[in-house]
């Protein structure tokens, strides 16, 4: 497994919304601390991770044999989102499909609500075109649409659709300048760099055991899955000559493709639950 960083509310939410939510979107703390062991995360840290979880309405604390935690109800148009984008990678937007564009204003009594719709709309994959004025490839409307009306920040934005850009910089000039593109192709060569190596190992194995994969697929899984948020899927004229998100998605199809499976097995056998969903 590749070195990483990664906090453990961060592990422990990929471990929710990729095997929790399949077994009924509830486990026990001391199944959930034995898993999160395997990725070298001590009790201490999930039970600190959990907690903040719990406040940020994610969890909800439920005792059945032992105590334990499911899924909040509203985090289920989250995962199911989340699923659009991480497991359906977008291909690049076709030019003629046009733009959203998102304008708002808030007024200064309320400035947080600003930060929160910046910071949302980035996260989204939108790009800044001017203060207040942010754009995405026009089959983001959807999730933008969900997203402003689950936070609560409808009321403060304009939603519009514009067929084509009239002017006046070159397009590819000005598109440049409202994503930060290198920033995006840092963090999908960071992904290539650690996964592939395992990708290429996995080919050689006829047979793969379910904790190690479990080892490799969640931190895998979990730095990928803010990849697919950050790439807006611009148009292929408007990118780079390298843009070097097409062999990142090809190495995260291909371990997903091999461990996916094997770590649902792992964590049926540490949690004794079964049946599990499908999901989107």
């Amino acid at each position: 497994m590749p070195e990483s960083t990664t906090r453990p509310s961060s592990l422990i939410h990929t471990v929710y919304g990729e095997f929790v939510r399949r077994l009924g979107g509830w486990i026990s703390i001391a199944d959930l601390i034995a898993l999160m062991a395997e990725l070298d995360v001590d009790g201490p840290a999930v039970r600190s991770a959990i907690s903040r979880l719990k406040k940020a309405g994610t969890l909800l604390q439920e005792r059945r044999a032992g105590t334990g935690y499911r899924l909040s109800p509203a985090m289920g148009p989250v995962f199911d989102e989340g699923d659009r984008r991480i497991f359906h990678s977008l291909e690049p937007a076709e030019l003629a499909d046009g733009w959203v564009l998102a304008v708002f204003s808030v007024p200064e009594s309320e400035r947080a609500h600003r930060h929160q719709l910046r910071s949302r709309l980035s996260w989204l994959g939108f790009g800044n075109a001017a203060p207040g004025v942010w754009l995405a490839p026009a089959r983001l409307l959807p999730d933008a649409r969900r997203l402003l009306e689950r936070l609560g920040l409808s009321a403060y934005v304009h939603l519009f659709l514009s067929a084509e850009y009239a002017g006046f910089a070159e397009l590819r000039t000005a598109v440049a300048s409202w994503w930060d593109l290198p920033a995006i192709e840092a963090q999908y060569a960071a992904f290539t760099d650690a996964w592939r190596p395992v990708a290429e190992e996995l080919r050689g194995r006829d047979r793969i055991d379910p904790v190690e994969a479990f080892r490799d697929y969640v931190p895998m899984l979990t730095q990928w899955r803010r990849l697919p948020y950050l790439d807006p899927g611009l148009p292929e004229p408007l990118l780079p000559a390298d843009w070097n998100a097409v062999p990142a998605r090809a190495v995260f199809t291909e371990v997903h493709a091999r461990l996916a499976g094997p770590s649902l097995r792992y964590v049926e056998q540490v949690t004794g639950l079964s049946h599990p969903q499908e999901l989107p």
